[in-house]
């Protein structure tokens, strides 16, 4: 008891304070934080220190078809917030990621199929994105104690059991618990109940765009375990995962850029 209590106070904190410095650290810095795989690495940081490289690279692939269902969730939540309230919407979704998560983890194959899955579901996300044309919006969750206490402690719950309860009952259950939705069932709640439903709509459409880094994170650990060892394949999925999402804030901006230079010119 005494290490899984270690293990969601030390999780709670780090999502906590990560959640705390984006706000605080300017748009440049802060998008970049905002990206940091805030659940997945305490998860995978915990594994690779207790657990085999064989394992570790077992429950990373089961983490990607995890995340695969995360996009389950966004489209599902996306679908039925048009018609249903906040809580009625996320515990749909949630049945949507309960169930292509089991879907997904009967995939056979390794690292490559399962980011051969994913492209094919996010397709189909961006798809319904296109079809049901949703404003943009640039609205975020604002950072308030409660909603901050309880996005900490659901995570540290979360990974506190992903990586000691349910590592008696493999890698693929270990690994599926590190993709559960956590940040988004959180800002989905927070935005529609305070900004109104198509804000929170928009928000989480927009915000598959943002899991790349997550499935750098998940890929990079499911590639490097074998070589690495368990903490090595960590640190390299943190490297990749950062790295990325510095990558697209710094070709966003650039974009951003150039964008306004041809609208001095004209």
């Amino acid at each position: 008891m005494e290490a899984i209590a270690v293990k969601m106070l030390a999780t709670a904190v780090v999502v906590i304070g990560v959640t705390l410095s984006v706000g605080h650290l300017g748009p440049r810095l802060g998008g970049i934080i905002a990206g940091t795989p805030i659940v997945l690495a305490p998860a995978f940081f915990f594994l690779g220190r207790e657990q085999s490289p064989a394992f570790v690279a077992e429950a990373a692939v089961s983490a990607l078809h995890a995340l695969t269902a995360t996009l389950v969730f966004t489209m599902c939540y996306v679908l039925a917030a048009a018609r249903l309230g906040a809580i009625s919407s996320i515990l749909l979704s949630i049945l949507g990621w309960m169930a292509s998560a089991l879907v997904f983890s009967r995939i056979p194959g390794g690292v490559g199929t399962a980011l051969l899955v994913y492209a094919g579901v996010f397709g189909l996300a961006m798809g319904l994105d296109r079809y049901l044309r949703l404003p943009p919006t640039r609205a975020a969750a604002p950072n308030r104690w409660p909603d901050l206490i309880f996005r900490g402690v659901l995570a540290g719950v979360l990974v506190g059991v992903a990586t000691t309860v349910a590592t008696g009952f493999g890698p693929l259950v270990s690994g599926t618990l590190t993709g559960f939705p956590v940040g988004f069932i959180t800002i989905a709640l927070t935005l529609q109940q305070r900004f109104g439903v198509a804000t929170a709509r928009a928000t989480i459409a927009t915000a598959q765009r943002g899991m790349f880094s997550l499935i750098a994170f998940a890929a990079t650990a499911g590639l490097t375990a074998e070589t690495l060892g368990g903490l090595g394949a960590f640190f390299a999925a943190l490297a990749a995962s950062l790295g990325l999402s510095a990558a697209m804030f710094a070709l966003i901006h650039l974009h951003q850029r150039m964008h306004a230079t041809r609208g001095h010119q004209s």
